[in-house]
């Protein structure tokens, strides 16, 4: 037993359970690989106030959830809490903008961090993979991402889920609701900080999910009354494409999210299955966020899905997919010579491109074919002196015990044809 655990409020990943996650990851950008989304990948930690600006200091992730510290060189730095401004801070440096080729669209796979109250479904590291279209103000493009996300949850065999839809205005209609919502907020019965809140950033009062908060904001006023009618036209845009396209949602006038940087399209995929912690993905439009961080005015639009939240909710569905077995073929020496014979046959089986594993540390026949059942694979492959003095192997079928004697310069052959 080691002295040392992992830290609370996170998980190690281990086979086999670690093949789902890599199954999840793989099915989550392969819409995205298959539509024009280049792969990006930013450091674990950026400059604190990156996320102070960006997501927003009024917000729990940067007042109360995100690791921050200084360096020995004085730096204030912080463990990334979210993706999207990590990765246009990232796209602005490299000037990807001036490309000439708008949207700059990009994907993303990591863990991010926040101190929060460990419970199912929501840890203090967690993996996400995310999108980014960066440039281009076009519902064509908020309808694409989210048509993505739709497909690569379906494509896991997914289908209790939800998607909440929303529009939060502009800097033109957003100051306006906000003082009407504003007025109405400061006429409850709410503690210091939600008051605070409500100075700083009103709508997220909306998202509170407390009872005691929720009963009191009946009757509030809704964003949509007071959106423009170039706002308002967006977001039918945005409707329409999602439903030309077979995309269910429901709208959801209070759904805010976490994040003050959003405009425009928000939007939600929730899990039925998960309890309070339903959300499994969600994003929307941030046309004000690259000048919030120092760049140019760049319209954008991106997503973030959980890895961990989507694992559950396979979970929660009953849902096994159909991995298949890290090993095909499993090596089997009995003797010196054949280990040395063997070794070399599975470094051949292995450049061509055949999952093939062997049975190190001298194990004799039984423990090893023991070995060989447990690793999943189809095919043993077993040689002894007898065998290796006729310039044979013998290949044994796992599944229905067929024992068939091959010669060493036809395995390769052989086993694809076996593998199909």
């Amino acid at each position: 037993m080691s002295t040392f655990q992992a830290p609370k409020g996170t998980y190690d990943l281990l086979p086999p359970d670690s093949a789902t996650y890599l199954a999840v990851r793989e099915a989550i950008s392969g819409p995205l690989k298959n539509s024009g989304y280049g792969y990006i990948e930013t450091p674990g930690f950026e400059n604190a106030e990156l996320f102070a600006r960006g997501v927003g200091e009024s917000t729990d992730i940067v007042s109360k959830e995100m690791y921050a510290f200084e360096t020995k060189g004085g730096d204030r730095l912080a463990l990334r809490p979210e993706g999207t401004a990590s990765v246009l801070r990232a796209a602005l440096e490299a000037n990807l903008h001036r490309g000439g080729n708008l949207p700059v669209k990009l994907w993303y796979s990591g863990s991010y961090y926040r101190y929060e109250k460990p419970q199912k479904g929501r840890y203090r590291h967690f993996s996400q993979v995310g999108a980014e279209a960066i440039g281009t103000e076009d519902p064509a493009l908020d309808a694409e991402l989210i048509i993505l996300a739709d497909q690569a949850y379906r494509s896991l065999g997914l289908r209790n889920f939800r998607l909440l839809l929303n529009s939060l205005g502009d800097k033109e209609c957003r100051p306006v609701y906000r003082a009407a919502l504003q007025d109405f907020l400061r006429g409850l019965d709410l503690d210091d900080d939600t008051r605070r809140r409500v100075d700083i950033n009103p709508l997220r009062v909306l998202d509170d999910k407390r009872e005691s908060v929720q009963k009191q904001l009946t009757g509030a006023p809704m964003l949509r009354d007071y959106l423009c009618e170039a706002c308002k036209a967006y977001h039918e845009q945005v409707r329409e494409l999602l439903t030309a396209a077979g995309v269910a949602f429901q709208d959801d006038e209070k759904l805010v999210r976490g994040l003050d940087y959003y405009t425009r399209t928000t939007f939600e995929f929730v899990h039925d299955g998960l309890g309070s912690q339903s959300a499994v993905g969600g994003g929307g439009r941030y046309d004000g966020l690259s000048e919030m961080i120092g760049g140019p005015a760049l319209p954008s639009v991106g997503w973030a899905l959980g890895v961990d939240r989507t694992v559950l909710a396979l979970e929660a569905e009953g849902i096994t997919l159909d991995i298949p077995a890290a090993t095909a073929v499993y090596a089997v020496p009995l003797g010196e010579e054949a280990r040395r014979v063997l070794f070399g046959a599975v470094t051949e089986l292995r450049r061509a491109g055949v999952a093939t594993d062997f049975a190190y540390g001298g194990k004799g026949l039984k423990n090893a074919m023991k070995s060989a059942n447990r690793s999943g694979a189809r095919l043993a492959l077993v040689a002894g002196e007898r065998d290796l003095a006729e310039g044979l192997v013998q290949l044994k079928d796992l599944e229905s015990g067929e024992q068939t004697p091959v010669a060493l310069d036809a395995v390769v052959a052989e086993v694809r044809r076996k593998l199909g």
